[in-house]
């Protein structure tokens, strides 16, 4: 899969109730209320379950971005570090 490589399942999972699933989630929740509004429906009343399924939606996609930015954070931290390890010259402790 192109949005996360093999190399990120290294990683542990982040928690399932991260800020980005819960806005996403919300963001998901209040589209189907707009779209109950827009097509002239009771907003809350109607489609149930459009909304769940909406707010669902949200959840897994703000959980597999919480995901991805993880691994890449991990990924940007070995690279310096790994930068680090190979110039020692440049990074040298402050003379105390």
């Amino acid at each position: 899969m192109v949005f996360l490589p093999d190399e990120s399942r290294s990683l542990p999972p982040p928690s399932l109730l991260n800020k980005g699933s819960v806005w996403l989630g919300l963001i998901g929740w209040v589209a189907a209320l707009l779209d109950n509004g827009f097509n002239q429906r009771p907003v809350i009343r109607a489609g149930v379950h459009r909304q769940i399924l909406f707010t669902t939606v949200g959840w897994f996609v703000g959980y597999y971005l919480a995901k991805r930015t993880e691994y890449i954070h991990a990924k940007l931290d070995r690279e310096l570090f790994e930068y680090v390890r190979q110039h020692p010259e440049d990074f040298k402790a402050p003379g105390i």
